[in-house]
């Protein structure tokens, strides 16, 4: 069996696009399990301007209207006829169109929103959206073979926008960070998180720190909200709230390693890597049902999760989290990757979508 991988872009893992990130992981372990799998960019530039990788990658040029398939990739298509084709991403007008013409020529196809239906997702832009769907989205998911979903919120979404039975769930892969052997807990207390940072984070530690005064709060990243909450934590004088931007690679898991307890109160997300990466350092997480984890963070005892993002739900987890504090979660995290988010566990599994 032939898997080619079709996207936008160029699979390239060193850019900020999620979407190419997963597609390189995912092509680069299917070759390395032996399957024989390509990835083919539709692009503006079709300059090869990307890191070496194990599998062959063909470019293909783009257009202004959205909705053209190239004649090369016509062609290219028809000579691949009995490969599954794996697209990625939801709302893209190409799809649209390749979905008409994989009907016509009898080529199977899959598809990997990467988030794009999830009930969150889908209030964005809600009457475009709509009027989208009927017009060529619907078509897509008529004719697709099956509609992989990384988590459940992706699922329900899938359901209620297009009720049916080609939803696949199974979970990306992930790489394990390199542990520091020269980190160390800080004597104090230190609830993290790593992302857009969202106010109700700020008000749960508020709460939480008028008992445990010994407690801090570490922000990685940034937002639209930032300075606002940096305003927040100011004008209410809350003490131990560091504000460290934007951080990367090393710098950045240097930070998680030292944490007691990883916060992803997230409304919505696809598969927050994260939380997997402090899962790595042996660092328990709260975590909200919308983050897709939930159920294996419960599965494995490897941190604590709550419905919704909510304040009051959130201080509950953190009063929980401190009163077993010395426990040692390392075990259960590393297990829980191991049996769920490993690539060699996986990566056969994706066959099953492909079949």
């Amino acid at each position: 069996m032939e898997i080619i991988h079709l996207i936008l872009g160029k699979a390239n893992p060193d850019r900020m696009n999620g979407v190419n990130k997963v597609v390189f992981q995912l092509a680069t372990e299917q070759k390395r399990a032996g399957k024989k799998v390509s990835v083919w960019g539709v692009t503006q530039s079709l300059k090869h301007d990307y890191p070496e990788r194990n599998f062959e990658t063909h470019l293909f040029q783009s257009f202004k209207n959205p909705f053209k398939i190239g004649d090369n990739l016509k062609k290219n298509i028809i000579l691949k006829k009995e490969a599954v084709f794996h697209l990625h991403g939801g709302w893209i007008p190409l799809y649209s169109s390749l979905a008409k013409f994989f009907k016509k020529t009898n080529i199977r196809f899959v598809l990997t929103p990467h988030g794009a239906y999830n009930a969150v997702a889908m209030e964005r832009s809600s009457l475009v959206k709509k009027i989208y769907y009927h017009l060529f989205e619907k078509n897509l998911l008529l004719h697709v073979h099956k509609v992989h979903s990384i988590g459940e919120s992706e699922v329900v979404g899938l359901n209620e926008l297009y009720p049916n039975q080609k939803s696949f769930l199974l979970p990306y892969g992930f790489d394990l960070p390199k542990k520091s052997d020269s980190i160390t807990k800080t004597k104090d207390y230190v609830i993290g998180f790593v992302g857009r940072i969202d106010v109700h984070l700020i008000d749960a530690f508020k709460a939480f720190q008028i008992k445990h005064s010994d407690a801090h709060l570490w922000l990685i990243g940034d937002g639209a909200e930032l300075e606002g909450l940096k305003q927040t934590v100011a004008r209410n004088s809350i003490k131990n709230v560091t504000f460290y931007g934007k951080k990367f690679g090393n710098e950045k898991n240097d930070l998680i390693q030292r944490m007691n307890l990883f916060a992803h109160p997230s409304r919505n997300e696809g598969l927050p890597t994260s939380v997997l990466e402090a899962a790595a350092f042996g660092v328990p997480s709260v975590v909200t049902i919308a983050t897709n984890v939930a159920s294996y963070i419960a599965e494995y005892d490897a941190g604590f999760c709550i419905d919704k993002t909510d304040k009051d739900l959130l201080i509950d987890a953190f009063f929980k989290a401190y009163e077993v504090r010395n426990k040692i979660f390392s075990d259960n995290c590393s297990k829980m990757l191991e049996e769920k988010f490993s690539w060699e566990v996986l990566v056969d599994k994706y066959d099953e979508l492909y079949n």
